[in-house]
């Protein structure tokens, strides 16, 4: 039995630097001990890259009017198939290397969790050699670039089977629905593992091409249906500082309290509090840059 299954759901292998960070990504998957790796949808050029990699493919993910696949369907099929105890939904750009999996085990046999971390972003123009040493060269040259993302990025989430029983339809690739997944595990009092200081995982930086006018994902349409199917904007603020624990050194503690936990902690504290308010006005109050910010917006649209 491997310990844990990747499912995702790549873009079409059609524009090459999105194939080519594909490639990277998934052949770094394959590359791990004791896992397995389901691909799902019909995009253009999957079925050749599941074939090439002896991967399982299952084309009839449920997907929305305009066809891009629905992460309850992509849940249901991962689970139905699925020879692991632990799944793990991932972005198909993300590259992961060994210690992801020393990760996992580290975190033993815990029964309700989710574990995720901050990305480093990349600027990659190549193909990966993935000769030996290819993971030290990959790190010394992530590191030289410098760009730890923030907490509000999260491109995987590795959890025990039994949870996420119940994801609403949310359109991948579009906001709101990983931020939903953070705050289903803090409603249901699950541990929220933020692995940050215990590995790297690398997400190969993109445009936004695939999308619809080229828009980021953040902008498009059917991230308004996203947030309205997480049950409003309060449910999709959720991010990594919202974690109940941090692995470090392979052990499980309590993140060290910061400014910006600090200020999140009050945030969720007024929402129960004052959750008759409008969602913003809380929001409002706790962080104050933004209200300027807004301000001046308003300002300047008057």
């Amino acid at each position: 039995m491997p310990l844990i299954t990747f499912f995702s759901a790549p873009k079409p292998f059609i524009n090459p630097h999105i194939a080519m960070i594909q490639r990277n990504a998934i052949k770094s998957w394959t590359l791990l001990e004791d896992v397995e790796i389901i691909l799902l949808g019909d995009e253009v050029g999957l079925s050749e890259i599941a074939r090439e990699f002896n991967l399982k493919h299952f084309p009839n993910v449920k997907v929305n009017e305009n066809g891009v696949p629905l992460i309850s369907s992509m849940f249901e099929i991962a689970r139905e198939n699925s020879n692991s105890d632990l799944l793990c939904i991932i972005n198909a750009d993300m590259i992961l290397m060994d210690d992801f999996v020393d990760v996992t085990k580290q975190i033993g046999q815990k029964s309700n969790f989710v574990l995720l971390s901050q990305r480093w972003d990349y600027d990659i123009t190549s193909a990966l050699d993935f000769a030996e040493g290819w993971q030290l060269q990959l790190r010394k040259n992530v590191l030289e670039q410098n760009q730890l993302h923030r907490p509000s990025g999260s491109d995987f989430f590795l959890f025990p089977k039994s949870c996420y029983q119940d994801i609403p339809n949310f359109t991948i690739g579009r906001a709101g629905w990983d931020n939903w997944m953070i705050y289903k595990a803090r409603k249901e009092n699950w541990a929220v593992i933020d692995c940050t200081p215990a590995l790297m995982i690398v997400h190969q930086n993109h445009d936004y091409s695939h999308l619809p006018n080229a828009k980021p994902h953040y902008d498009h349409p059917e991230t308004n249906i996203n947030i309205q199917l997480a049950g409003g904007q309060a449910n999709v603020r959720y991010t990594i500082l919202d974690s109940t624990h941090q692995l470090i050194d392979g052990k499980l503690a309590r993140p060290k309290m910061t400014s910006l936990r600090f200020t999140r902690a009050l945030e969720l504290i007024l929402r129960r509090i004052f959750f008759f308010l409008p969602e913003t006005m809380i929001e409002n109050i706790v962080r104050p840059k933004r209200w300027k910010k807004r301000l001046k917006e308003n300002f300047q649209i008057n």
